[in-house]
């Protein structure tokens, strides 16, 4: 498919806000349906020269124009393309010329005009119909990532998309109808067998959903934990309808005293091995399961920063438990980052955990 090398996203702002969120959800809105940016500018609205060569240039190079800015540019920006392309924007927001296709979007307003409608505008004009298979995956390195898709790229010439959030991967196979089955099939076979350790979902479904499926299934509830997760697994578990089922209770035991009364956490392992310790999130996990009330536990401790604790322990250290009535495992992570990735990737990759434990 060449369909998704020929489209661009101008994205127009004000130079002194800087907000990615609007253009990201575009990008992850085409891309849903089959349909790829091969340019993405971001022009700063008061300087006309940057936003004329813009325009310039994806009229010379690009069949599909996507236009995002607040709805002041509206009238400049449509009397420029239209002198330039010597056809009219209708009242939606959308410029046929020829080949070529501008559409129009507010970043601060209301649209007419869907991104479905776009979709439905490019598969009409290319005459295509897309299917889409998904491969869900927690913690895989972006390097086997990549040579999984790799290897599987010379066996079918499909479109590949990583959307990485926080260590949850979701890789996405778009193919139309002249894609070989056999082919696609074979290819999406070589990304699972490669990834396979860290595979949750072939659905677009999300880890949480994933888990609570899974815990439903099992007929097991599961109870949590957190000491430097702030209630960040709690509140992914509670997002999910039906979840009551399943979830016994959550706890953020932030302080050795919490700890301690709240889950027995012996005072002995704080001193020896402090909060943020193999031993403490054992206990931590251990103390859920006595409490009989739950089948699966999730316990984490850690430095999420941005300075370390009075122990010198380096931010990003952080063990997280799993118990179910078999055995307790404990996993040790150093993760990089600031306190917020530190902190979300720690959820994914706990929620993950659990779910591998009880799959």
């Amino acid at each position: 498919m060449n369909v998704s090398k020929k489209n661009c996203l101008l994205v127009y702002r004000n130079k002194k806000v800087i907000r990615f969120d609007e253009a990201k959800n575009i990008i992850n809105d085409f891309s849903a349906g089959g349909y790829y940016f091969d340019k993405i500018n971001f022009i700063s609205y008061d300087s006309p020269a940057d936003i004329v060569r813009s325009i310039k240039t994806c009229n010379c190079y690009y069949e599909n124009t996507v236009i995002l800015c607040p709805q002041l540019m509206q009238k400049t920006l449509t009397d420029f393309i239209e002198q330039l392309t010597g056809a009219g924007f209708d009242e939606f927001g959308v410029l046929k010329n020829g080949f070529s296709n501008y559409f129009m979007l507010f970043s601060d307003c209301a649209n007419r005009l869907k991104i479905n409608d776009i979709i439905n505008i490019l598969n009409k004009k290319y005459s295509v119909k897309y299917s889409k298979a998904f491969i869900k995956t927690v913690g895989a390195p972006a390097e086997k990532v990549n040579s999984a898709i790799a290897e599987a790229n010379t066996v079918c010439k499909c479109d590949y998309g990583v959307y990485e959030d926080y260590g949850d991967c979701k890789i996405e196979l778009t193919y139309d109808g002249q894609t070989s089955k056999a082919q696609f099939d074979e290819a999406y076979r070589i990304i699972l067998k490669n990834l396979n350790d860290y595979v949750y979902a072939i659905e677009d479904v999300s880890l949480c959903e994933r888990l609570v499926q899974l815990l439903k299934l099992r007929r097991m509830k599961i109870s949590v934990a957190e000491s430097f997760t702030g209630g960040g697994i709690c509140k992914r578990l509670v997002e999910i309808p039906g979840v009551s089922e399943v979830f016994y209770e959550g706890l953020n035991t932030y302080s050795n005293q919490s700890k301690c009364v709240r889950l027995g956490v012996r005072e002995e392992t704080l001193i020896a091995n402090g909060a943020v310790s193999e031993k403490t999130a054992y206990e931590m996990a251990e103390g859920l399961l006595q409490s009989a009330g739950c089948d699966v536990s999730i316990a984490t401790t850690g430095i999420a920063g941005p300075k370390s604790d009075n122990t010198r322990k380096p931010v990003g250290l952080n063990y997280i438990a799993i118990g179910c009535s078999e055995s307790i495992k404990v996993y040790k992570f150093n993760l990089k980052g600031n306190r917020k990735s530190i902190t979300e990737t720690a959820i994914n990759t706990a929620l993950f955990l659990a779910y591998k434990t009880i799959k």
